[in-house]
């Protein structure tokens, strides 16, 4: 089992992904934890529920080790009030790309309003894929825009 996750982040310039999504799912997660080597949070994602560690990314690499295990919806929304205060709420869209990638558009709500950010998940960080013309300026290393800093500052007080 690989636990490693590679990305790369960028802002949205516009909602032409809208045309091209195959589907979304509704997302709220909470932080149980936030240090300066991980992050612990619940999530739920549609039906489903999930309680992720998430490692700090490497200065100037794009992976991370990431540990995910379902739940059940029931304790993760108790879990979830538990949670330091802030919470992320984001619609995600999924579009396909080349090669059986997906770029996973997440429009955020709440105190993050108005913030849309894509992802786009690698194999290795050599990886090719498809850019498309939605896509602005890549934020990768940019920690203003990983969701456990959304959460302590939200976009709408920047």
């Amino acid at each position: 089992m690989n636990n490693i996750e590679i990305e790369r982040k960028f802002l949205v310039k516009d909602e032409s992904y809208k045309l091209r999504a195959t589907s979304s799912v509704v997302i709220c997660q909470g932080y149980l934890a936030l240090t300066d080597r991980c992050s612990v949070r619940v999530r739920t994602f549609g039906e489903k529920a999930y309680m992720t560690v998430k490692s700090k990314t490497v200065k100037g690499s794009f992976s991370r080790y990431e540990f995910e295990q379902e739940v059940p919806y029931e304790e993760a929304e108790q879990l979830l009030a538990l949670c330091l205060p802030g919470k992320i709420e984001k619609r995600r869209w999924f579009v396909p790309l080349a090669d059986g990638l997906v770029c996973e558009v997440d429009e955020f709500s709440g105190n993050n309003k108005g913030l849309t950010i894509a992802e786009i998940e690698l194999a290795s960080e050599s990886q090719q894929y498809e850019c498309p013309s939605f896509l602005g300026e890549e934020v990768t290393f940019d920690k203003r825009y990983f969701n456990s800093y959304l959460s302590q500052h939200p976009y709408l007080s920047w």
